[in-house]
């Protein structure tokens, strides 16, 4: 549930904020959060500025880490098999490794796979949304 809160603060914030404003009220805002919701939430923002980088055909704004299992977190690194992220109200599957500096502010190393879309069907069962 906490997990839940702090993306949606963070997410809203993300989508309000400019992307230079990052490195000021952002990192001031990820610094409140505990150690590893910290490196998650840094992770899928990277993960989402990647891949609205990378691939012109989506646009995200949400990514959940936890969609289909947990991720693992090893200290200053985040890996999700199981992840999903939002784009143009569409669900797809993600898979991500991430490394940050051990303020899990500064990403290091980012890997992503984009898999299917998810099924509209799937998303109630899944805790997704429009």
């Amino acid at each position: 549930m906490l997990r839940n809160i702090a993306a949606a603060i963070f997410g809203a914030m993300l989508l309000s904020t400019p992307a230079q404003a990052f490195n000021t009220g952002m990192k001031a805002s990820l610094m409140k959060l505990d150690p590893v919701t910290r490196l998650e939430q840094r992770c899928d923002v990277a993960v989402m500025e990647t891949i609205r980088h990378d691939q012109n055909r989506f646009n995200p704004d949400r990514v959940v880490a936890y969609t289909f299992e947990e991720p693992n977190v090893d200290g200053d690194e985040i890996s999700s098999h199981g992840a999903a992220f939002r784009s143009k109200g569409h669900w797809y599957r993600l898979a991500f490794s991430c490394k940050t500096a051990p303020d899990h502010i500064e990403v290091l190393a980012l890997e992503y796979k984009v898999g299917d879309e998810i099924p509209r069907d799937d998303w109630k069962r899944l805790n997704l949304w429009k």
